[in-house]
């Protein structure tokens, strides 16, 4: 049977700011613990891995600069799905993306011929650099070349997004009632919430949690395929992953996911559960005609049904978790 929700878990605080309730959680976790008779993780004979990417203010919470339409209810629904079967998840894993304001998918790397930064969804093509329409502030030679790089890949094109996820700043965080069910997780299972940095490198997008777009530019590294995570949540009989956005990094999470797995183990496929109802897409920019590319929910919706085929599971947060 599904666990109850704990005592201070209310459906409307996931769309707001707070501090954490850390004594309030643990009094709880102590309470709940005893009473359910939840075990150890270390007991669990089917582990589990809840994998959250980028659930943070910046793309979570109402006001924020890259607040993805959808991702509250996404969190009530991801939040039930956790508490329901806190006694099955043997571990949670969050990704952050980390940034500073000099990077160079934020608008103080360019300036145009006046001196003028470019707004925020702004796409910068390596011909436009060529052409001058925009300079680098800081290492032209190679931002020049990773937008060569960059479009090579036939992932994406450099897009210029709004200052987010600033390391010290708010929009920084685990949303905060997530972040309250990760400690109450760590204190109920008795196990710690496994956290992972990425994006801080100035010369590279992250999208994934896993690999960054490009990993050389001009002879220079800046960044390669995280394997010590890969082989961790491959580690686990299961990987629920949820998160934001569906349409850019938990797509481009799950096809370095993909492909790691179709050179490594296929087998493994089938252990990557998609929650399909704990994401969404990035909105669509108004453009017309709109550049295929740019249909965010359309990109989204086609990339988990190729998941689908290649044979990852694509559930929902009120689908029975069968053991």
């Amino acid at each position: 049977m599904p666990l109850p929700m704990p005592r201070f878990h209310e459906d409307a605080r996931a769309g707001q700011l707070q501090l954490e309730r850390g004594a309030e959680v643990a009094d709880e976790a102590r309470r709940y613990a005893a009473e359910h008779r939840v075990r150890p993780a270390r007991e669990d004979t089917l582990r589990i891995a809840a994998f959250g990417i980028d659930v943070q203010v910046a793309f979570c919470t109402p006001g924020a600069s890259l607040f993805v339409p959808g991702a509250v209810e996404d969190t009530q629904r991801a939040l039930r799905w956790l508490y329901s079967h806190l006694d099955r998840v043997t571990e949670l894993v969050f990704s952050l993306d980390t940034h500073r304001a000099f990077q160079i998918f934020h608008p103080a790397w360019w300036r145009d011929a006046e001196g003028r930064p470019p707004p925020p969804l702004s796409v910068i093509t390596a011909a436009d650099v060529r052409a001058g329409r925009w300079q680098a502030t800081r290492f032209p030679e190679e931002s020049l070349a990773y937008c060569e790089r960059l479009e090579a890949s036939g992932r994406y094109v450099l897009t210029i997004w709004p200052f987010h996820a600033l390391l010290g700043g708010l929009s920084h965080a685990l949303v905060p009632a997530v972040y309250e069910a990760s400690l109450f997780h760590a204190l109920v299972r008795d196990t710690p919430t496994h956290f992972e940095l990425k994006g801080e490198h100035p010369l590279t997008e992250n999208y994934s949690v896993l690999s960054p777009e490009v990993t050389e530019v001009k002879g220079q590294k800046v960044g390669e395929f995280n394997t010590r995570l890969f082989d961790h949540l491959m580690s686990f009989d299961r990987v629920y992953v949820f998160g934001q956005a569906k349409s850019h990094c938990v797509l481009s999470t799950l096809q370095d996911l993909r492909q790691h797995i179709e050179r490594t183990d296929r087998s493994k496929m089938g252990r990557v559960f998609i929650l399909e109802d704990a994401m969404s897409p990035v909105p669509a920019p108004p453009l017309d005609p709109l550049p295929p590319a740019l249909d965010f929910p359309r990109v989204a919706e086609a990339a988990i049904r190729d998941f689908r085929a290649a044979g990852m599971r694509v559930v929902r947060t009120t689908d029975v978790l069968d053991v």
